[in-house]
């Protein structure tokens, strides 16, 4: 398996033949975006790689569509240029098209001449404190898996904190990699509440799901951001040594084996 970091959430997985590509964001830095209720953030950094360096693209994999730090509007562009779109239920009807929605537990399976099918499973994801989704909307993680097999697993968390959801991916899945977004979002509006994951958090997780790799994206590039790589890695550190060992920062642009 490899993953090129491009920044932000956006991540391009090579399995098994297979090249998707994870929440794409491809703006160009300095622009404000608001989110909604009174949240929004500006991009600090850009792309390391454009979408022209990455396609083809066999399938986008979505974790939510209403949120710019997650899908831009270079990001919305590409969409029509790759032929499979998995994403939430809301947002496949946003998005229309052939779009696949799914629910927290559904699954979907990939299939193109040439290549093993692939099973994608939506995992639940909780993007704030309990209560929130009215407010910030429906967000979804994925397990990427053979057909019928219950290891080897690579895991998307999506934006999420932890909570109990998580446990059910610990229990149900046999996670080897699992990609973290991180960065410990919080916004003037509501206070101390975070609406994404910490180190401390991500250690639990870690802990929980015991995967063999642990790659942390969507922690740089956006003002909302209260935890940056050194702040997880401080906390990190206050880990067991069996859980800080599993962390793997990737460099962003470079295709790495894991």
């Amino acid at each position: 398996m490899r993953l090129t970091h491009v920044g932000g959430p956006t991540l391009l997985v090579e399995v098994d033949g297979w090249r998707l590509l994870t929440d794409p964001t491809f703006d160009p830095p300095g622009r404000a975006y608001s989110f909604g209720w009174g949240t929004g953030s500006t991009k600090t950094a850009g792309p390391a790689l454009t979408p022209e360096d990455l396609l083809p693209v066999d399938a986008v994999l979505l974790t939510h569509d209403h949120h710019a730090d997650n899908l831009d509007d270079a990001g919305r562009a590409l969409l029509d240029r790759v032929p499979v779109l998995v994403t939430t239920a809301p947002g496949a009807r946003r998005l229309g098209g052939d779009a696949r929605g799914l629910r927290p537990w559904e699954s979907t399976v990939l299939a193109a001449p040439g290549l093993p099918p692939l099973e994608v499973t939506a995992t639940p994801a909780r993007h704030g404190p309990p209560l929130s989704r009215p407010v910030v909307g429906d967000v979804v993680g994925f397990a990427l898996r053979e057909p019928g097999r219950t290891d080897g697993v690579l895991w998307i968390s999506g934006d999420t904190v932890a909570f109990r959801g998580l446990r059910e991916v610990a229990e149900r899945l046999r996670v080897d990699v699992a990609v973290l977004h991180l960065g410990g979002v919080r916004f003037p509006v509501s206070g101390p509440l975070r609406y994404s994951m910490t180190g401390r958090q991500a250690a639990r997780v870690a802990r929980l799901t015991a995967p063999r790799v642990v790659v942390p994206v969507h922690h740089e590039g956006w003002s909302h951001f209260r935890q940056g790589r050194a702040g997880a890695e401080r906390e990190l550190a206050a880990a067991p040594e069996d859980v800080r060992r599993r962390f793997r920062w990737v460099e962003r642009g470079v295709a790495t084996e894991v």
